[in-house]
């Protein structure tokens, strides 16, 4: 875990900037020596969005074959995109 005083923020942006980049994890800030913010590189916000995102598609899917939704074998997936892209040919 990276900590970092607010200060560092105004007097060595460049620095945490790079380091945000380098390290691909978060800086924590620290105010008054509490907690008080979390900074990210660009970069890595997104990949964890995306993260995010396809962890909760998977709990979703999951939840609807639990509730009894069709699921579907390896085969059968294979067949019909083999068909799938036969029909585009």
């Amino acid at each position: 875990m990276i900590i970092r005083p607010s200060t560092a923020l105004r007097n060595e942006y460049n620095e945490i900037s790079k380091l945000c980049k380098d390290k691909q994890q978060p800086i924590f800030v620290t105010k008054n020596g509490e907690g008080d913010l979390v900074v990210m590189s660009m970069e890595y916000y997104t990949h964890r969005e995306e993260l995010l995102d396809l962890r909760e598609k998977l709990l979703d899917a999951e939840a609807q074959r639990l509730n009894g939704a069709k699921t579907y074998s390896i085969d059968e997936v294979s067949s019909k995109l083999k068909e799938l892209i036969n029909e585009g040919l």
